[in-house]
């Protein structure tokens, strides 16, 4: 008899439809085959299967059974099709009524003992059912909590492959499940910025960075706190929106990152991978795509610690994604493009030793020594980092002052009434803040006064500045006019807009 069984497959952050059709004959010499492209993890579902039929305690029919998996041309990869081959062969031996399956996706990995464990993507599989129009989906147990945000499909989870075969028996009553999303205030996950002694333009900068969504560098001696201020920028953004949630949940439920308990990332990603990190692990790809860690930072942070010990091709790739806002991993069968809008906070030393330009101790450097270790930076990766910043060292007067400074709670209130005139403005145009401004969003919403033209033209001709420089000189500025709730961007937010550029030609 002939089964067949919905299920899906996920190609980057896709999901593409996948028919699971079952024939078993008692004709033919006992064999178990599986067609259509499948890798070596589909191909092992057999073997899986077979215990969990013996431990569940369903007979496995000795017959030849050959699973289709439909369409052929289409690469098959991951252990998601255990459940619903083992549902196709139940109901090809008249185990469970095969009208009953056409209502129903399935996907699920099998275990020996016949539990259902998770599978990866299960929130893109539930999102797509929505676009497709009101569905149902038998899911693992395990990815409720991910699958049951979504609206207007059907979520059951299962425990086992018996739970499966009762509910579509009509044995057992399953509830379908609905997820409650809980939004999470960011400051109570991250150090507080008024740990931070000093270094007042730094954490001015941080403001602006995350009020507008900017790219910032910090250049400073070792020990000056790089690394404490990019940690806490976190802190200082605004919560995630649903939209925002469910973008970042997918990306980690194809990376196997979601948490059985939580099931949704609720709080703004922070990624600080090593700088021994290859271009792979940070932009994505493999064999089989993956996403890297650019895009594990969607919506969120990445922190690149010693930008210049990076190498030079693993810093070249993020030219891209700094840009666009995705990454787009290209293979022989298949082209996937992984989201990739996040902030990029880098920390790098002055020269190798560290100490050019510090106060107290001398830099041991040549000259040739200094400008080697600069150039590790290109100049087309440095023009795309709106903000730099130079962090000097803390002297002990400002360590021992035990004046209460200003908590991340109080800059992430002003931090957010910004976007939130970011998110009105930019309402009808699909962006959310200033950094992802293109060119005719600058024509329309930055105006500029003979003022501000006049000094903009005077630091393009001082500084030697790119044109790219000049429209992320622009798109900062409206930015700390928005922290004014000024309508208008005036002259003095142009100022201090270039003040954050100029070290750009001083060092590099």
């Amino acid at each position: 008899m002939l089964a067949k069984v919905q299920s899906a497959h996920i190609i980057g952050i896709e999901p593409y439809a996948v028919d699971v059709e079952v024939d078993v004959s008692f004709r033919a010499l006992p064999q178990f085959s599986i067609v259509g492209l499948p890798d070596t993890a589909v191909k092992e579902s057999r073997d899986r299967i077979k215990a969990a039929f013996k431990n569940s305690g369903f007979p496995f029919p000795i017959k030849q059974i050959i699973v289709n998996l439909a369409p052929a041309d289409l690469k098959k990869e991951g252990s998601s099709f255990d459940l619903p081959i083992a549902i196709g062969i139940l109901a090809a031996e008249g185990h469970i009524p095969i009208n009953k399956l056409k209502d129903f996706v399935i996907v699920g990995e099998l275990s020996l003992e016949g539990k259902v464990r998770g599978i990866k993507g299960a929130l893109c599989i539930v999102s797509k059912l929505k676009e497709e129009g009101d569905r149902k989906i038998i899911i693992p147990k395990a990815n409720a909590f991910e699958a049951g945000v979504v609206p207007s499909v059907e979520v059951y989870p299962v425990d086992c492959l018996v739970d499966a075969v009762e509910f579509l028996r009509g044995e057992k009553k399953i509830e379908p499940f609905r997820t409650e999303i809980k939004f999470e205030d960011n400051s109570k996950h991250y150090e507080d910025l008024s740990d931070v002694k000093g270094q007042f333009q730094a954490k001015r900068a941080l403001e602006i960075s995350a009020a507008g969504g900017h790219n910032i560098l910090f250049i400073g001696p070792p020990g000056s706190g790089k690394s404490m201020l990019a940690k806490r920028l976190p802190g200082i953004l605004p919560s995630m929106t649903l939209t925002e949630i469910l973008e970042t949940t997918k990306i980690y439920s194809v990376a196997g990152l979601i948490s059985d308990e939580k099931g949704l990332i609720t709080r703004r990603p922070f990624r600080s991978p090593h700088h021994s990190s290859s271009d792979v692990s940070l932009i994505g790809g493999g064999q089989i795509p993956k996403p890297g860690e650019v895009s594990l930072a969607h919506n969120g942070v990445l922190f690149l610690d010693e930008l210049p010990e990076f190498k030079r091709n693993v810093l070249e790739v993020l030219r891209q994604p700094l840009e666009d806002g995705y990454v787009t991993v290209a293979r022989s069968y298949a082209t996937v493009q992984f989201p990739a809008r996040f902030l990029l906070i880098a920390a790098m030393n002055p020269c190798s030793c560290g100490h050019y330009g510090d106060t107290v101790k001398p830099c041991t450097c040549t000259p040739a020594m200094i400008m080697r270790y600069r150039s590790r930076i290109s100049g087309p990766l440095l023009d795309r980092i709106d903000l730099h910043i130079e962090v000097p060292r803390v002297n002990y007067d400002e360590l021992k002052d035990e004046t209460s400074a200003e908590s991340s709670e109080s800059i992430r209130q002003r931090v957010t009434e910004a976007r939130n005139l970011q998110l009105k403005r930019f309402k009808e145009e699909g962006i959310f803040c200033n950094a992802q401004m293109k060119a005719k969003h600058l024509r329309k919403f930055c105006s500029l006064s003979e003022d501000c033209h006049r000094l903009l033209q005077s630091a393009m001709d001082k500084l030697g500045l790119s044109a790219r420089a000049h429209a992320r000189i622009i798109k900062v500025a409206r930015t700390i006019a928005d922290l004014d709730f000024s309508e208008k961007i005036k002259p003095q937010h142009i100022a201090e807009a270039i003040q954050f550029r100029s070290l750009e030609r001083q060092i590099f």
